[in-house]
């Protein structure tokens, strides 16, 4: 899956890692595939360029070159059930890594679940999958990341950014972002798993964005009107509808205001 040489890896801390490749079908794909191999907790995968990047519930996720395609194999010994906060982490660790490059009048911020954002315009998105050992049991994580450097996907159902675009310096690569996210995350994993959701949920909630105001949901199947009142302590986002029954959303796409 590999075309040319791998680009130049930045040195990331313990205990990740670093599987560096030009141009691949998609990294969580090849997380995927050396997790079957038996790759260990940390394997972090990063590609210059995706041919078949995705996002969330398998949209297609336009991967040109310029921005930063990494995937992380992870294998806690928290219990795996709870891995789905995971994607928390990756969230707090990317909004710091944007803000050590952003000029400091850019608002960056956290919306539900998964995505981070500049002055409210999407500039990172997480994508989290699970793994099954041969016998089905759950055998890991994959912690799929995606943020946009120097340029950002013109159509999108949630507006769009890059970090140039919001004033980062126009030299700034991949692997210089891949260098700032990783140690931060290693740092929020760590705490998860001595400490437990509840410092994460908090970190989160100080940088979200929409809470205690109008949001409608977009579930599979139906769409969902009310107010943001609360991360729970699972992670599920709580929404209180115009009844003022409060009800858990566990996946969705989050809209505010009259979007």
């Amino acid at each position: 899956m590999t075309a040319g040489p791998g680009p130049p890896a930045p040195a990331l801390p313990p205990p990740f890692r670093l599987v560096a490749e030009d141009r691949i079908d998609s990294t969580n794909a090849a997380a995927r595939r050396m997790a079957g191999a038996g790759a260990p907790h940390g394997t972090v995968v990063w590609a210059l360029e995706q041919t078949g990047g995705r996002g969330r519930r398998g949209r297609g996720w336009t991967s040109p070159r310029g921005n930063l395609y990494a995937s992380v194999l992870l294998r806690p010994g928290a219990d795996l059930r709870a891995a789905g906060q995971l994607g928390f982490a990756a969230a707090l660790a990317l909004a710091e890594a944007l803000e050590s490059v952003l000029p400091a009048a850019r608002a960056v911020a956290l919306k539900w679940p998964n995505d981070v954002l500049v002055r409210e315009h999407k500039a990172a998105g997480i994508l989290l999958e699970s793994v099954a050992d041969t016998a089905g049991r759950p055998a890991g994580v994959i912690l799929g990341m995606g943020l946009n450097i120097a340029e950002a996907p013109g159509e999108t159902a949630f507006p769009a950014t890059s970090l140039v675009a919001e004033g980062a310096p126009a030299a700034l690569v991949p692997g210089d972002m891949l260098a700032e996210v990783m140690p931060r995350l290693g740092a929020y994993l760590d705490v998860w798993e001595r400490d437990g959701f509840a410092p994460l949920r908090e970190a989160w909630l100080r940088r979200a964005l929409g809470v205690g105001g109008p949001v409608t949901v977009r579930l599979p199947d139906r769409t969902l009107a009310g107010t943001f009142l609360d991360l729970d302590p699972d992670g599920a986002l709580v929404l209180r509808r115009d009844s003022g029954m409060e009800q858990r959303i566990h996946v969705g796409d989050v809209f505010f205001g009259g979007r």
